[in-house]
């Protein structure tokens, strides 16, 4: 029921400029879709569930400062919690972070006005001595049930992580347009620059939530109602772009230059913002040299270089090899492009190779598991249930390890088998012919 939420309130923040009103919680939430799917919007308050999504940034610590870095830049709150109700919750009371202490302890010293479904009652339960959301759990909950409606010891219960939340998560749109609105009249086209950038931003979380690049966007602007008459109403510039992008400061510089050669005919009041061209955006990989492929170099170079620099084993790569043994199927080489395949551990001969009747696990074991029996049936958290099997797999004479002593073949004789565990799920084992007429299992990969 716990996971890590965030409660963004769409006020100005001490550092945003009081120039500008506060962004709308529509927008806020457009913007959050970014970095979770599980966003919602409650009452005037924007919610995000992020536990998942932490891999995704490096970690909860790097997600939560890029979330907090926007969130500054847009102007708005931003706190966090186990649940989202104690987040919106804290927010509203101003409160730090929800991680810092125990929930309880956080939420038993808010006043009532916190959460909506107590706030309510506010008057009622005042006249019983209630002041904190703290001295509401400690009446009878029996009495509470009778006396109030349900929500309210839902709402608590949820707040304190006592019963799950759900919500309907937002969607994004299919089109992206913004407006803003400026509290003060602007007299020249680069005052504009300012205010759209918190637009271009909200533009920017748009598209890299869509996987789409933005090749052009229109700037409008509308005059203020003090105005002459020939001045008209509105006026607008389209900038286009290269290619797809979806950097704010990319697009704040282009939008920079085209203000600069602009002329205002009247005073502003508020400006909108519009995705007018987007295009699908091919996913660049994270390259340890960018610069060098960049530029033409090739990446042959570039691993060249670095093995020169670090060592002929520093870049390597994976090669397959004909072979039914899992184990050595593929194997590490060297990356670079004349390195020819190492003789270490020779691979089996074209006739000794042949497919698996199985499924190949997703998983890989470095080191086989030994697994107990129980009548005579193999045990990996519960009784095995076999599904598919045998497979049977032998042979590795040929191949003599230079690494032991004594040079000993790697070779096997193992009866593979699909097995399904009561926990586990599908299991790839097999059992193997020991000495004698003894036999052992072994766990060899997972599915999944």
């Amino acid at each position: 029921m716990l996971g890590h939420w965030a409660a963004l309130l769409p006020v100005p923040s001490p550092t945003s400029s009081p120039a500008h009103s506060p962004i709308d919680a529509a927008a806020l939430g457009v913007w959050a879709l970014q970095f979770t799917p599980r966003v919602t919007l409650l009452e005037e308050a924007v919610l995000a569930e992020v536990q998942a999504s932490a891999r995704l940034f490096g970690g909860l610590e790097a997600l939560r400062q890029a979330m907090e870095d926007g969130a500054a830049e847009l102007g708005a709150q931003i706190t966090w919690a186990p649940t989202g109700l104690a987040a919106l919750a804290l927010a509203r009371a101003g409160r730090g972070d929800g991680f810092m202490h125990p929930l309880p302890r956080l939420l038993d010293a808010l006043p009532l006005t916190s959460l909506t479904q107590v706030a309510r009652h506010e008057a009622t339960l005042a006249r019983v001595g209630c002041r904190t959301l703290g001295d509401v759990r400690a009446l009878p909950r029996g009495g509470l049930g009778r006396r109030f409606d349900k929500q309210l010891l839902s709402a608590l219960d949820q707040a304190y992580g006592l019963r799950p939340e759900a919500y309907d998560w937002l969607t994004l749109p299919e089109c992206f347009s913004a407006k803003l609105e400026f509290m003060s009249r602007v007299e020249t086209a680069p005052g504009l620059l300012f205010g759209a950038h918190r637009l271009l931003v909200q533009m920017a979380a748009w598209l890299c939530a869509r996987r789409l690049g933005a090749t052009a966007f229109t700037l409008r602007w509308f005059h203020d109602v003090m105005r002459p008459k020939d001045a008209g109403t509105s006026g607008e510039i389209t900038i286009r772009t290269a290619q797809p992008m979806q950097s704010v400061a990319h697009f704040a510089r282009l939008l920079s230059e085209h203000l600069e050669r602009t002329r205002l005919l009247a005073p502003v009041g508020n400006i909108e913002l519009v995705a007018t061209e987007v295009a699908s955006v091919v996913e660049s990989s994270r390259s340890f040299l960018p610069e060098t492929t960049s530029k033409g170099a090739g990446i042959e170079l570039a691993l060249e270089r670095i093995q020169a620099r670090l060592g002929a084993d520093s870049v390597r790569r994976p090669v397959l090899r004909q072979d039914h043994r899992l184990e050595w199927m593929q194997c590490w080489e060297s990356a670079l492009p004349f390195s020819s395949p190492s003789t270490q551990g020779a691979p089996a001969p074209a006739c000794g190779s042949k497919a698996h009747a199985l499924p190949l696990p997703t998983w890989l074991l470095r080191e086989p598991l030994r697994l107990p029996e129980r009548e005579h049936v193999p045990i990996y958290q519960g009784r095995l249930q076999m599904l598919l099997g045998p497979d049977r797999v032998e042979g590795g004479w040929w191949h003599r390890s230079s690494e032991e002593a004594g040079a000993q073949p790697l070779n096997v004789q193992r009866d593979y088998w699909l097995a399904l565990s009561p926990h586990a799920g599908v299991l790839w084992i097999y059992q193997e012919r020991l000495a004698g007429e003894q036999t052992a299992w072994f766990l060899h990969g997972h599915f999944g």
